[in-house]
């Protein structure tokens, strides 16, 4: 089994589940990207974060943090 958080998780996924939990308002303060703040949707935002490896670095870094919340 691997130890890795992101291991087997699509963008798709965790993008959704960080929309679910905080909403694209949120998101936006945490990580200051604009696909999060002009006109946010999953789609526009993953189109944005698979060009841009930073800004899906900071997301899954994003992610990893949250996972215990998710959990409770």
């Amino acid at each position: 089994m691997s130890n890795d958080p992101l291991h087997g998780k699509t963008l798709k996924t965790i993008v959704e589940q960080l929309v679910d939990f905080y909403g694209f308002d949120t998101l936006a303060e945490l990580i200051n990207i604009n696909c999060f703040k002009e006109n946010p949707s999953v789609n526009s935002s993953l189109k944005f974060l698979r060009k841009t490896d930073w800004a899906r670095k900071k997301v899954e870094e994003l992610y990893v943090r949250t996972l215990p919340k998710l959990k409770e």
